[in-house]
């Protein structure tokens, strides 16, 4: 221990340390797929699913294919493609990756990777009826033309009845930082596009834009 304590010792253990996110072992980590088919004028649409009505989590709201990642997946983007083929019903042959958008960080503990690339032979599609409700397209052309309607949420700390107030300044008057955390909404033709899923979108079409 003395070896490591030294200040020899403690250069070699912060230079052969890898930064990266803190607790990131603690969050949900999720992958999720930007399907885009492009049409016979050589323009993209860009595909959206609505999530069974039967899940326990979000049914009934608008998404990308994507989920959770495994650890038999070799990537955050291996991970977008597999879920992607398991929810569309399509081989991996027909999805051909472009690359990754900014990862997603949200207050809930979660860690979202979004990829972006082409569908072929969208004719082929078959949905897990398990998991899709539906699926339906959108001109990127006509999404570029949609201003989102913009709101936030507060998001405050709750500490419960057992917490150590006794050992922190203020105890129970505590003054806990709150965040506002924003919330976009797209409508479609009639279909609203909200949460995390309008967050990515939003990005997306920002970096067409640029």
């Amino acid at each position: 221990m003395s070896t490591i304590l030294n200040t020899l010792g403690l250069k070699a253990k912060v230079q052969q340390h890898k930064t990266r996110i803190l607790d990131t072992h603690k969050y949900i980590h999720s992958a999720v797929f930007l399907p885009l088919i492009q049409q016979e004028d050589g323009k993209c649409s860009l595909l959206f699913e609505v999530r069974s009505r039967h899940l326990k989590t979000q049914p009934g709201e608008i998404c990308f294919p994507g989920g959770h990642i495994q650890p038999e997946d070799a990537n955050e983007e291996e991970a977008a493609l597999r879920e992607t083929c398991e929810e569309l019903g399509v081989s991996p042959g027909t999805l051909e990756p472009w690359g990754g958008l900014d990862i997603l960080i949200t207050p809930f503990m979660q860690i979202i990777h979004p990829f972006v690339g082409l569908l072929k032979e969208p004719q082929n599609l078959k949905p897990n009826p398990e998991e899709v409700e539906e699926i339906f397209t959108a001109p990127l052309e006509l999404l570029l033309k949609l201003s989102p309607e913009y709101h936030e949420i507060t998001i405050r700390a709750q500490p419960p009845d057992d917490f150590p107030f006794h050992k922190i300044p203020r105890g129970r008057n505590y003054r806990w930082r709150q965040a506002r955390w924003p919330e976009l909404f797209y409508e479609f033709e009639g279909r609203i596009i909200w949460g995390l899923t309008a967050r990515i979108l939003h990005h997306f079409l920002n970096i067409i834009r640029a």
